[in-house]
């Protein structure tokens, strides 16, 4: 029987560096003052964003992986401080726990085994891409990463626009990185020109850019976006704005 004070923090960090005093609210810093258990991608980033905060003293925190690889068999024993009544907090490598994070794994145990658990508001690059794109707010989907074979990943792009024409969706994808340039090439040289393409890099950061038109438009003056972290967002059109 667990401890029915004990809760599940899903605590967001920061998606930018340096970013921790303009995205991080006063409620996550209570809680990361107050919680001294931790299941973390990376335990590394997890202390070093703590210690930005400059709340209280890392080495008094215990922190356990807890990532893709994780096997559901150890999710037990990662959570049975909770049986001693120590709430748990949750942070992913970047941005909020559970959303393109393999953190919802820990959720699902969480309810099947009556814990409450406790989302906390803070940057997430999809859900702020999106609000600033201009696009279907009220119907979209997260693909995650495209295919990286470039024939699945030109077949996977025509056929994310084709039912976004049908239904309006605006389809929201990401790439590692290194590769963001050759998606954003094939984006604009596959779809339709009237097809609205948003490239949202550099999120939070001083940097940030979000910028939407056209594949047309794109086609004249195509961002660089090569090592940037980056939202691709897409919304076919049958016409111009």
């Amino acid at each position: 029987m667990t401890d029915q004070t004990a809760l599940v923090y899903l605590i967001p960090c920061t998606i930018a560096p340096d970013s921790q005093h303009q995205v991080i609210t006063a409620q996550v810093r209570k809680v990361i003052s107050e919680v001294n258990y931790y299941l973390v991608e990376n335990i590394r980033s997890a202390r070093r964003f703590i210690s930005s905060l400059n709340i209280r003293d890392v080495s008094t925190i215990e922190f356990e992986v807890f990532n893709k690889h994780t096997a559901n068999s150890e999710i037990s024993a990662l959570m049975s401080p909770i049986e001693r009544g120590l709430s748990i907090g949750v942070i992913s490598e970047a941005g909020c726990p559970a959303i393109a994070d393999p953190g919802n794994r820990i959720v699902l145990w969480a309810h099947h085994h009556q814990i409450r658990v406790v989302p906390l508001s803070g940057p997430s690059s999809i859900i702020l891409a999106l609000m600033a794109s201009g696009l279907n707010g009220q119907h979209f989907e997260f693909h995650g990463y495209l295919p990286i074979d470039k024939t699945l990943r030109l077949k996977k792009i025509k056929l994310l626009e084709n039912e976004s024409l049908k239904t309006g969706q605006t389809q929201i994808f990401m790439e590692t990185p290194y590769r963001n340039q050759s998606l954003a090439v094939q984006l604009v040289e596959q779809c339709n020109l009237e097809t609205l393409i948003c490239f949202a890099s550099d999120i939070t950061d001083t940097s940030e850019a979000i910028i939407t038109t056209t594949v047309e438009k794109w086609r004249n003056h195509l961002p660089d976006l090569h090592k940037k972290p980056t939202i691709f967002l897409m919304q076919a059109r049958s016409s111009h704005f």
